[in-house]
């Protein structure tokens, strides 16, 4: 499996932003699809983001015009830039690795946004 080092949340007010970090153990150029899931207390884990096996670049619909998932293959590394954020954008944030013929997780990241 891939392994996954998340990186990057913390504590931040209303409206502030934050910047998700996703190193991968070995090269994400090959990898089929890698994004970003989030799991709030007592709730599914949900996909937030993410690049598909088919090229496109997908969005939940609460992200939509405020989080950007980008890759640097160079670095093995995934971002979410995550601007406005709400309260309920407060969860556990994970990255996802799927090279076809198994999933990666990593251990999360905690984002917390006061309002």
């Amino acid at each position: 499996q891939v392994q996954l080092v998340e990186s990057g949340g913390g504590l931040v007010q209303a409206g502030g932003s934050l910047r998700l970090s996703c190193a991968a153990s070995t090269s994400i150029f090959s990898i089929n699809s890698m994004g970003w899931y989030r799991q709030a207390p007592g709730k599914q884990r949900e996909l937030v983001a993410g690049h598909t096996s088919g090229g496109a670049t997908i969005y939940a619909d609460s992200a939509k015009g405020r989080f950007t998932i980008s890759r640097d293959n160079a670095k093995n590394t995934v971002y979410l830039q995550m601007n406005s954020l709400k309260p309920e954008d407060t969860a556990v944030y994970y990255c996802n690795a799927d090279r076809g013929w198994d999933v990666s997780w990593g251990q999360g990241t905690q984002v917390t946004v006061s309002s």
